[in-house]
């Protein structure tokens, strides 16, 4: 049984940055397999939530959060979720971030 998915305004910026940085400097392939990537990473942990780890950040409003790698090739991406009764699609960034400040700043427009 799969969990209900709500991704979060943040994360649909997240992916649309992304995409559209793949649009720009590789073609409309990769772009669009970037979105199948993380869809693809989304409905496995909607229906195995502890597939990702738990994260240990400092901000309370971090607390309980989880991550997951991007299904491959785009693996240096992390997705960030809440689970319980709904999957809570937070951010998802490249790992090579300043990961505990950037989850909490609003995605660059």
């Amino acid at each position: 049984m799969s969990l209900e998915i709500s991704i979060a305004q943040r994360a649909e910026q997240d992916m649309t940055q992304q995409y559209r940085w793949y649009l720009e400097n590789a073609d409309l392939d990769v772009a669009e397999r970037y979105l199948l990537a993380v869809h693809e990473t989304i409905q496995s942990i909607a229906k195995q939530p502890s597939l990702g780890i738990r994260r240990h950040f400092a901000a309370p409003e971090l607390a309980l959060i989880r991550s997951i790698q991007i299904r491959r090739p785009f693996d240096r991406h992390l997705l960030f979720y809440w689970d319980g009764s709904t999957l809570r699609i937070e951010r998802v960034m490249h790992g090579a971030r300043d990961l505990p400040h950037r989850l909490l700043e609003e995605p660059e427009v």
